[in-house]
């Protein structure tokens, strides 16, 4: 079986991350939904975030994504419409990734702790829907310190061969150890929240504050990713947020789509956007901006406004953003400050590492690596580190590595496993599936 006829496929509740084993990065990013606009009655599928392969339907490239519905098949990680799932699938497979099946393996993710009836569901559409010839199920932190381990031969992860994954993704956040590739599943701990959660949670706090929003997803996402970080010290930032008036340090303006002018928002004053680093040197002036910052200055969503914008009457459909800023993000790490029942993450780490036999500790506490989407936020490794030091006994080091792409991490594991040369005798054919039933076949995963 060559690597090139293996489709990896990381099916995440937010993103599907797709491409063929022995490449670096995935053919196509593309969001796990339907969607349909106020002015469509039919649902659609989104227009890929990022792909190197050419797309037959280019009916959604023209739309935008205001008050739109969503749909997806997954909810809280699981599948929960399979339907929805082969209707997304099958778009991917024929229109962007133009494959055949039935020459083709499929590897693909699924969440830790699967129920047997949803694996089921999963094993019909890959063998009955599909008709792949062959089927390996991963799990996530597995693929993240194989690749981990394989970037760095000399570094700890891999002479150890041990690792504590900690993903931030759209559904939840798992802390999960890893002995020799394989998860140690009795030492998983779980966090309800994920970027969808902090989307909602934003919504909420925008639209009791300023306008309407709740109907604006995709919207609200852009507003996440461009302006929230982490805070290093939450009173004191909330101190400021009251005291500095019309001067807050943290105060971001955010423009809504008009549908004419402009179909996509963006940051009225981007120039602002990292005013907030200047509490890390103490003073509470603007520091001048980062190279890589000033590089992001260029990118289409910042820089395709006109200059003549800041001159037109916008603040009817404008919002700001000050203290909303970094207590978005603040739910990971302090749910219970919100009413949750939920430990933070530094307590659900502990916990994982506690729940593994003690000659574990030191490593897992050195060899911490952060992947998912929601470890973007600005600040996210220095807060975790802060936060986890005092749990953690003196004598044991803390080193958290966040993934050089904390999105592309898990796939770039199922990309190096696909082009092993023990990939074959590690699936399941349709063969095995048709004689022995889905129960058994997957035994062989071990998970």
């Amino acid at each position: 079986m060559s690597s090139t006829n293996v489709v990896v496929l990381d099916n995440g509740g937010g993103l599907i991350k797709a491409g063929f084993g022995v490449e670096h990065d995935p053919a196509v990013i593309l969001p796990n939904c339907l969607y349909r606009s106020p002015s469509s009655k039919k649902w659609l599928h989104p227009h890929p975030l990022h792909t190197t392969t050419t797309s037959t339907d280019s009916t959604a490239a023209e739309l935008d994504f205001t008050s739109a519905a969503v749909r997806r098949p997954l909810d809280r990680g699981y599948l929960i419409n399979s339907d929805l799932q082969r209707e997304i699938w099958s778009h991917l497979f024929s229109s962007i990734l133009r494959i055949n099946p039935t020459q083709s393996s499929l590897l693909v993710t699924e969440p830790l702790f699967t129920l047997p009836s949803i694996q089921r569901s999963l094993d019909e559409l890959v063998f009955e829907d599909f008709n792949f010839r062959a089927l390996y199920v991963a799990d996530s932190p597995s693929l993240v310190h194989l690749y981990e381990a394989s970037r760095r031969p000399d570094g700890l992860v891999s002479r150890a061969q041990c690792s504590l994954v900690v993903d931030c993704g759209f559904s939840f956040t798992h802390a999960s150890p890893v002995f020799q590739n394989f998860t140690l599943n009795y030492g998983v701990k779980r966090i309800d929240l994920g970027g969808k959660a902090l989307t909602n949670y934003l919504k909420e706090l925008v639209s009791f504050r300023s306008v309407n929003v709740m109907e604006e997803t995709f919207l609200i996402d852009d507003v996440k990713e461009k302006l929230c970080f982490v805070s290093l010290d939450v009173p004191r930032d909330l101190r400021l947020a009251r005291e500095s008036g019309k001067e807050n340090l943290f105060r971001c303006t955010y423009v809504l789509p008009d549908g004419i002018t402009y179909t996509k928002g963006f940051v009225k004053h981007p120039e602002r956007i990292h005013n907030y680093l200047a509490l890390k040197d103490g003073t509470c002036g603007f520091p001048p901006l980062p190279e890589e910052t000033k590089g992001n200055m260029n990118r289409p969503e910042i820089a395709e406004m006109p200059q003549d914008r800041n001159r037109i009457d916008l603040s009817k459909n404008e919002f700001d953003l000050t203290n909303e800023r970094f207590l978005v993000p603040e739910m990971i790490f302090q749910p219970a400050n919100l009413g949750m029942n939920e430990a933070g993450l530094a307590e659900c780490i502990v916990r994982a590492v506690n729940s593994c036999h003690p000659h574990l500790h030191p490593v897992l506490y050195e060899s911490i690596i952060l992947t998912g989407g929601s470890t973007l936020f600005p600040q996210f490794s220095e807060r975790l580190e802060k936060e986890l030091r005092p749990l953690v006994p003196d004598d044991y080091h803390v080193k958290i590595t966040t993934q050089e792409d904390p999105i592309l991490g898990v796939w770039r594991g199922g990309s190096l496993l696909a082009s092993s040369p023990d990939f074959e005798a590690m699936c399941v054919t349709k063969s095995e599936y048709e004689e022995l039933g889905s129960v058994r076949c997957r035994k062989r995963f071990f998970h």
